[in-house]
């Protein structure tokens, strides 16, 4: 099951390493996660270590980001002008409010972090 687990992980993380290279920055440059992996952590925190929440949590986070792109969408909505850089940074922002507001205690699970010893 790890086996399998540590696999799909490889998967998913080369389509999201040639999703960033290619799709959103357009070339391979350094520091191109822009802090992305602080959020996907702070998802996970968010999700409780649960798949589905943490799904959902996601895409909230990427709705945050996807803001960025649109400011058009803010302004029809509020009917204020927001500036670039502070969309850029609302992501970053609602990650501290929603983890320091939210989530209450949540527990990681136990085997994380643990090597695996398969037993004989």
């Amino acid at each position: 099951m790890r086996y399998a687990a540590v696999m799909i992980c490889g998967v998913l993380c080369g389509i999201a390493g040639a999703y960033l290279s290619t799709a959103l920055q357009a070339g391979f440059v350094k520091d191109m996660s822009a802090g992305r992996g602080f959020i996907a952590l702070a998802a996970l925190i968010f999700a409780k270590w649960r798949p589905w929440y943490a799904l959902w949590a996601t895409l909230l986070f990427g709705l945050f980001g996807a803001l960025e792109t649109r400011p058009d969408v803010i302004q029809a909505v509020i009917g204020l002008k927001v500036p670039g850089p502070l969309l850029g940074g609302l992501p970053y922002v609602m990650t501290v409010v929603i983890l320091a507001g939210f989530v209450g205690k949540a527990i990681p699970p136990r085997a994380g972090g643990e090597p695996y010893v398969k037993e004989r």
